[in-house]
């Protein structure tokens, strides 16, 4: 083991200049040629960092735990819990809000810049209601206490939370104070009829030692949701995907149809397609001469979107993870006009985006939440022919990390 590898700064308090943001919450800052990924801190800044956590090695962990020189863009947050050590739902509390999304598209933007080698402009758009009060789906923990809460950042204990200010109210406020079975977890949904459902997920031991999830309503009976967006009225497992904001969806949906452009009676797809909102969007595009093959893995999104999307003939839904629906052949046929894609925060990976480019789409819409993903996916999109066309982001999750951003890519140098 090298002195290097036993290096172990944790607790250590270091007085560091604070450089750029970094994708992940944390600003970068160096110290006897160490990095330091510093929360709480924003760029330009002087502050006192304690490392929280060293592995050794080239770089380590820390908070920041005194402001020696403030940055302009420094605001008081508005949530008691928001600090080192406390709650780690939030990023950026401590940053006005055009600083908060100042730093996503910086990091939006050199991740990209970094997959095309060339200059790649980024501005996050703003999204109504404010960054307060728009979380409509969260997940809390419950401690050994019976209290549902939030894990600090990077951590497994649970603060007790009765408000969070970024949730709508009386999300959280509904199941505030009551106890629940230890080391279990709530997830909680309003939905745009303003229901609120909830339901606690326990992990246990079942048959032949496999673990699974033991669901029991807390609110709502496990009636369905009630969704509005791209026009039409989503009825449907209160539990499937949603976008959290209130405005993402209908956003989100409007941005793949004006560039998506999908032609009549052409073939579409739509990966990763959870109840079908992109899936409507090509449709009406696409009209009933066309068809759009819409690919989802979740089994109870699939059966909705099939339900949900009857209306409209033209769209088939595949129930399948991605990946094997493309090695199956599930999706064989005409070569697509276009493809959507909406992947996990992992991204599509290599086999999903050599496929696609191998049947050669005219244009894809790759709608993304985690920024290094999307400019991994974009790289291999290239070696295939493709280029980044446009890229329009915008604030799904303010006072987090997290971004949403909607890439355009098309055949060409």
């Amino acid at each position: 083991m090298t002195a290097r590898e036993k290096l172990n700064w944790k607790g250590r308090r270091l007085d560091v200049e604070v450089g750029p943001v970094a994708h992940g919450g944390h600003c970068v800052a160096r110290y006897e040629g160490r990095v330091l990924f510093v929360r709480h801190a924003l760029p330009g800044e002087r502050v006192t960092a304690e490392v929280t956590e060293d592995k050794g090695g080239s770089y380590c962990r820390a908070d920041a735990v005194e402001i020696i020189t403030a940055s302009p863009d420094r605001v008081e947050p508005p949530c008691p819990l928001s600090g080192p050590g406390a709650c780690g739902g939030c990023d950026w509390q401590h940053a006005s809000g055009e600083a908060q999304r100042k730093l996503k598209a910086a990091v939006v933007s050199e991740h990209l810049s970094k997959a095309t080698n060339r200059d790649i402009p980024v501005v996050v758009e703003e999204l109504t209601g404010g960054l307060l009060g728009w979380r409509t789906r969260v997940r809390m923990a419950v401690g050994f206490d019976q209290l549902p809460g939030f894990h600090p950042h990077r951590s497994h204990a649970v603060i007790p939370v009765g408000h969070c200010p970024i949730t709508v109210p009386g999300l959280v406020e509904s199941v505030a104070g009551q106890e629940f079975a230890k080391d279990s977890e709530l997830e909680l949904v309003r939905d745009g009829s303003g229901r609120i459902h909830a339901r606690q997920l326990k992990l246990v031991r079942g048959y032949r030692g496999r673990m699974h999830y033991q669901r029991k309503a807390v609110a709502g009976n496990g009636e369905p949701a009630v969704e509005f967006a791209a026009g039409r009225h989503w009825e449907m497992n209160a539990y499937n995907f949603w976008q959290v904001h209130p405005a993402a969806a209908d956003t989100l949906a409007a941005a793949v149809g004006e560039w998506a452009q999908a032609s009549p009676g052409a073939c579409a797809w739509d990966l990763y397609s959870g109840v079908g909102i992109f899936a409507s969007v090509l449709a009406a595009q696409v009209g009933p001469e066309g068809r759009v093959l819409a690919v989802e893995q979740a089994g109870q999104s699939s059966l909705d979107s099939e339900r949900l999307l009857a209306d409209l003939p033209q769209v088939t839904a595949v129930s399948r993870k991605v990946e094997f629906a493309l090695r199956e052949g599930l999706l064989d046929g005409p070569d697509p006009e276009v493809v959507v894609l909406d992947p996990p925060r992992k991204g599509a990976g290599h086999e999903v985006v050599d496929t696609i480019a191998g049947r050669h789409p005219a244009r894809v819409v790759y709608v993304a939440c985690d920024p290094a993903a999307l400019g991994r996916d974009v790289a291999r999109f290239m070696l295939h022919g493709y280029k980044l066309e446009s890229v329009r982001a915008f604030d799904a999750f303010p006072m987090t990390h997290h971004v949403e951003a909607v890439a355009l890519l098309t055949p060409g140098d």
